[in-house]
Order: structure tokens, then C-alpha cells, then sequence
């Protein structure tokens, strides 16, 4: 189990089209404290880099989802893939 399982167990029950998660939230759902990295909008983008692994994108390539950093750098919008 690595530490965003948590996260991409709760976006594989989420149902709407798109929502923000705080960086609070996140934070909460995987009981860890996120790295200084998260708060990069890189770090997030599910489709940057795709031969880079890296657990947190692993987490949301395997739900539905694509992440996107919020401008501000406060959460991280969800969006569903169409």
C-alpha cells in the first residue's frame, strides 16, 4: 500500500464531474502531511510526464479523475476524464 491509496480509493467513489480537495483535505485522507512538492502544480498534472512514476499520479490515473493545482495553491481540482 502506498500513501495516496487512500486517495484514490476515495476518488473511485466519487461521482461528480469535477470538485476541489484543500490541501487539508488530502492531507487528511491519507493521514501524512504532504510534501513541500505539492504545492508545485507539476507535482499534480496526472498527464505530464507519464513514464515519471510517481505515487500520488499513480493514485489518480487509476480512478477516472485528471488533477489540476488550484492557481492559488490551496487544493487540487478533480476533474472527470470525458
Amino acid at each position: 500500500m502506498n500513501d495516496y491509496d487512500a486517495l484514490r480509493d476515495y476518488l473511485k467513489k466519487q461521482t461528480a464531474a469535477e470538485f476541489v480537495l484543500s490541501m487539508d483535505a488530502i492531507e487528511e485522507l491519507i493521514d501524512a502531511a504532504l510534501p513541500r512538492a505539492s504545492h508545485r502544480a507539476s507535482w499534480w498534472e496526472t498527464d505530464r510526464s507519464p513514464q515519471e512514476k510517481m505515487p500520488q499520479r499513480e493514485a489518480v490515473r487509476a480512478t477516472d479523475y485528471i488533477a489540476t493545482r488550484l492557481a492559488d495553491g490551496s487544493g487540487v481540482k478533480f476533474r472527470r476524464r470525458r
